[in-house]
């Protein structure tokens, strides 16, 4: 189970009894106190006649009665997930010089006993021997979502397996293969190879609300078929783990081994697919968190149909919409994305979407921020149309798009740090200086660039950085440092209380509002 912190996302794979266990991406919770629930059936002691009645007779049982009807029809479609990795050693032993000779040593015989010796473990007349790579396991839980043996399970499961075993209610281990893994999604699709029939659950067609009951079952530290019950505590949730994060948040008590198992509503259906918790101990402290069923569905149809995922791409960067931000472009709501850059050759480019446009709507649908815009495009596809609704200049446009398939990520490049510090401006007062981009090798050509900055200076709390270029100012380009000055004097005067700049970081370019009045 991965277990993921405000501090850490690392998955922790540390060892367990024997074996080494997978940690849990998926949120894990604290385990929930069950208090006792009466049941039909229960034997109920008869009070004397002259006896004061219990201070609780007539009340109402609060909560089910019990899950276990519904535990008995789900639990045999929930499976443990086994995963055999090759684990590479790092050499050990000690370092020797020249062809692996302690200094002065003379070779030794192929006839000396030693000779063996250091050939098998390293040593003189050689490096060091090659470590052998070493098998480790991974535990993790999974669930079956057909009679022919698909299963469902995170990524980070199955991530570097070179063989999986799905180990049933039974006890009885049957192999399985990968059909496909979705790394932006955490989500991973087995078929279990040995024919056969079997059991499964199926998906939930709705969202839970907000303090609906949800029930746990999976693998925890290898004890299979735990069940734990709790509430949905929040939706939406997003954790910083991908650009697609709409997660649950949800009670019931998970554990490490949890990772990849499902949570079922009351009616048995699943409602999400345990991925993570947040935990500063590395046990359940009460929140976990779970793909939703909605993304789990059509991401698992995808990697089923064709063995991966592809999503819509329209090609931008995008970033909130503060308060300063939305009051600097006279906007009434922080609802939307606002538009950083439309890279070029790309959808957005060519349907005309610019630096500065807000978008709050997607084929009639509202955008509420960022991530909302990203999952909503993405599940389009590739080749769909379109509509998105846009804000520019404070009058709202339609913008139709053809949208691409998202290319594979590309690795960040290096920010080319500044050498020179140009003279102070009157920016001075805002805790920052500029210069032209020509005058700075490396900068480029466009805009100017932040030569000294001020850490507790205003421009400094609203995000700029050294190295940074201020391409824009209230909408206007910017070639020398008077522009921002200009832009900021207007502002003044005009009675706005920040100004709009675009600003380039690296390869990334965003938006942030500038006080007008430094003091």
């Amino acid at each position: 189970m991965l277990n993921w912190s405000a501090q850490s996302s690392s998955r922790d794979l540390s060892p367990l009894s024997s074996r080494r266990r997978r940690p849990l991406r998926v949120v894990m919770m604290s385990a929930v106190g069950a208090a006792a629930l009466v049941g039909a059936g229960a034997s109920v002691a008869l009070m004397p006649a002259h006896a004061e009645a219990p201070a609780n007779q007539g009340l109402a049982p609060v909560g089910p009665p019990s899950f276990a009807d519904m535990v008995d029809r789900v639990k045999g479609a929930v499976v443990s997930v086994k995963v055999n990795v090759v684990e590479k050693a790092e050499a050990d032993g000690p370092e020797f010089g020249g062809e692996g000779l302690p200094p002065g040593m003379p070779p030794i015989s192929p006839d000396d006993p030693l000779y063996r010796f250091f050939k098998r473990f390293g040593g003189p007349n050689g490096a060091p021997a090659p470590q052998k790579p070493h098998k480790g396991q991974a535990l993790g839980s999974g669930f079956i979502i057909s009679s022919d043996g698909y299963v469902v399970t995170n990524n980070h499961v199955v991530d570097s397996a070179t063989e999986v075993t799905i180990t049933l209610e039974g006890g009885k281990s049957v192999p399985a293969k990968i059909i496909g893994v979705d790394k932006k999604t955490d989500l991973a699709l087995l078929k279990i190879t040995e024919a056969g029939t079997y059991p499964y659950v199926q998906f939930s067609e709705g969202m839970p609300r907000v303090g609906d009951w949800v029930i746990a079952v999976g693998n925890p530290f290898g004890l299979g078929g735990t069940v734990t019950a709790g509430i949905v505590s929040a939706r939406g949730r997003d954790i910083g783990s991908g650009p697609y994060d709409d997660y649950l948040q949800i009670d019931a008590a998970v554990n490490r081994g949890n990772s990849g198992g499902p949570t079922f509503n009351a009616k048995g259906e699943v409602v999400g697919v345990n991925t993570a918790i947040y935990s500063p101990s590395g046990g359940s402290v009460g929140i976990g968190f779970a793909i939703p069923a909605e993304v789990a569905k059509d991401v698992v149809a995808a990697l089923k149909d064709k063995g991966s995922v592809t999503r819509g791409y329209i090609g931008v960067q995008i970033q909130p919409v503060t308060p300063e931000i939305a009051d600097s472009l006279g906007l009434k709501s922080t609802n939307g994305a606002l538009v950083a850059q439309a890279q070029p050759n790309t959808p957005a480019a060519s349907a005309g979407i610019q630096s500065g446009d807000v978008v709050t709507g997607v084929n009639g649908t509202k955008i509420d921020n960022p991530h909302d815009l990203s999952r909503k495009i993405a599940a389009l596809g590739p080749d769909a149309t379109a509509s998105l609704t846009i804000i520019r200049n404070g009058a709202e446009k339609t913008f139709s798009v053809k949208l691409g398939k998202l290319p594979d990520e590309k690795e960040a490049k290096a920010d080319t740090p500044v050498q020179e510090k140009a003279a102070k401006t009157a920016l001075a007062n805002f805790g920052f200086s500029l210069a032209p981009s020509s005058d700075v090798p490396g900068a480029g050509k466009e805009g100017a660039v932040v030569t000294d900055l001020d850490p507790d200076g205003p421009a400094a709390q609203k995000g700029l950085r050294p190295g940074d270029v201020i391409l824009d100012a209230a909408g206007k380009p910017v070639t020398t440092p008077a522009d921002v000055v200009k832009a900021l004097d207007n502002a003044k005067k005009e009675g706005r209380r920040a100004v709009l700049l675009r600003v380039k970081t690296g390869d990334n370019t965003h938006f942030l509002a500038l006080s007008s009045d430094p003091s």
